[in-house]
């Protein structure tokens, strides 16, 4: 019967016993193999990949809130420089400006300066122009008086206390002309 059993086509709905469990047994070994060596492995690989990746993000973190701090004090020493060049370039228009207020001023002084160098000169020469023409017309009005009269009207004293006479009169006709 044995031999007979062996020979029947064997249904597929009833598996042989004897394969299961050497299935099964195979099935255990290579479980346990898996279990103990391989899991273990790809376990640790995982972790040490997570824990890589959890450290490259909280190091990425970090970067970028260090980043953003530097561009901040960038930005704050960026404006602080605006604003000082701002105020330095306001305080050089202002000394401009004094500076050429006071160069100014200093024409104005110079100019008055020559202004009344120039009237003072011009006073000391009318005055010693007109000294030397009251000689020469003294000089003149003498001689010319001598050789009318006959005489030499010689007496300088005299002659210089006319001749001073006459020319006030004239000078001061001229005024009351003008």
């Amino acid at each position: 019967m044995l031999h007979l059993a062996a020979e029947e086509p064997q249904s597929p709905l009833f598996p042989v016993w004897p394969e299961i469990v050497i299935g099964l047994i195979c099935f255990s070994i290579v479980f346990f193999v898996f279990y103990k060596k391989l899991l273990p492995a790809i376990n640790k690989a995982l972790d040490e990949r997570r824990e890589a990746i959890e450290g490259g993000i909280e190091k990425a973190e970090a970067a970028q809130t260090e980043a953003q701090s530097v561009l901040e004090q960038y930005k704050a020493q960026l404006a602080e420089a605006r604003h000082e060049a701002a105020r330095l370039r306001q305080e050089a228009q202002e000394q401009g400006a004094v500076i050429i207020q006071e160069m100014k001023a200093e024409g104005q002084r110079q100019r008055e300066e020559i202004i009344a160098a120039g009237h003072t000169q011009i006073e000391a020469d009318r005055k010693a122009a007109a000294s030397a023409l009251r000689q020469d017309v003294g000089k003149l009005a003498t001689d010319l008086a001598g050789k009318l009269v006959g005489e030499s009207l010689q007496d300088h004293a005299r002659q210089s206390g006319t001749v001073d006479r006459f020319l006030d009169e004239l000078e001061a006709k001229a005024e009351a002309a003008r």
